[in-house]
């Protein structure tokens, strides 16, 4: 089970400054993919369709075609080369290892195909409640004032404790009214983590900035929560105190860019997208092995930023 954690310091305790705002400690084991805990459901349970992020068609509850007898994948190490990046972005959150060892006692879909289905179902619930405890522990990391840590808190345990529900009681579950009111209480945290240090940054949530050369946009403290960054040029911009929950940075050009003061950036997101050993990340996450193959941009020579749209 996911253990619940009360974030350090109290209505007392001086708000945190630098790296420490932006440096929340690592989730837990239980909010981290442990696919040997698992039996394969990510290659399993969701539909795949044919594109640039998947080289077929899989409809859902069908096992992918290089899914072993073992629950691994027969072509881990060629995922991108043999034309499926999209399984090497996907975070489970932990929800896989929690749905196989406790949900269902361990027991997998091929041993008890009568419980495939039932299976394949609780893990599409059990993935978003995952993701909500992820960003949860990230939100309560950040040491907001007193009033909403106890919010978050509770909002927390109340996750915790959905997903310790039965299979009949996790598809009851309306996944997406939970996931509103939690979503309220982590977009007032980013806002108060945005305005850290002075004010706050641009309103861009949900932008649509597909394929945008945002080079010369200040970027330090935006709101950019579901903003659509595919493809974007985002080359030495300085993101710190960003607010990055949901946003797609599929193919987004993160080379020079410092990202490690943003908030809410989760690995896959990172992976997603496209950078160099001079992209500055929070120290949580890691350099994507494949971004060594990618040529490397100049370091810029000063951390200001046209403010110029």
């Amino acid at each position: 089970m996911v253990s619940v954690r009360e974030a350090a310091g109290s209505s007392a305790t001086p708000q945190p400054t630098g790296a420490e705002l932006h440096d929340p400690a690592p989730a837990g084991g239980g909010l981290r993919a442990d696919c040997a805990r698992c039996f394969g459901l990510c290659c399993v349970a969701p539909a795949f369709a044919a594109s640039a992020d998947f080289a077929l068609d899989k409809p859902a509850g069908q096992p992918c075609r290089n899914l072993r007898p073992d629950f691994g994948c027969g072509i881990h190490a060629e995922l991108r080369d043999r034309g499926f990046p999209g399984c090497t972005v996907f975070d489970c959150f932990g929800a896989g290892q929690r749905v196989a060892q406790e949900t269902f006692g361990g027991r997998d879909w091929r041993a008890a195909p009568q419980s495939a289905r039932q299976m394949f179902d609780v893990f599409a619930v059990m993935r978003p409640l995952h993701e909500l405890l992820w960003y949860l522990t990230e939100a309560l990391a950040l040491r907001p004032p007193a009033e909403l840590r106890e919010e978050l808190s509770a909002a927390l345990a109340e996750t915790d404790r959905l997903a310790t529900g039965s299979p009949q009681t996790l598809l009851t579950l309306d996944v997406d009214a939970h996931r509103g009111k939690v979503n309220a209480l982590l977009s007032r945290t980013g806002d108060l983590a945005r305005t850290h240090g002075g004010a706050a940054g641009a309103d861009h949530r949900g932008a649509g900035w597909v394929g945008r050369d945002l080079r010369r946009a200040d970027l330090r403290g935006a709101n950019l929560r579901g903003a659509l960054l595919i493809a974007a040029d985002l080359r030495g911009v300085d993101l710190a105190r960003a607010d990055l929950t949901g946003a797609d940075l599929r193919a987004a050009d993160l080379r020079g860019a410092d990202l490690s003061g943003s908030l809410f950036l989760h690995q896959s997101q990172v992976d997603a997208a496209r950078g160099d050993r001079h992209t500055r990340l929070p120290a949580r996450l890691t350099h994507p092995a494949h971004w060594s193959t990618l040529p490397l941009t100049p370091r810029p020579p000063s951390r200001r930023r046209n403010r110029n749209r």
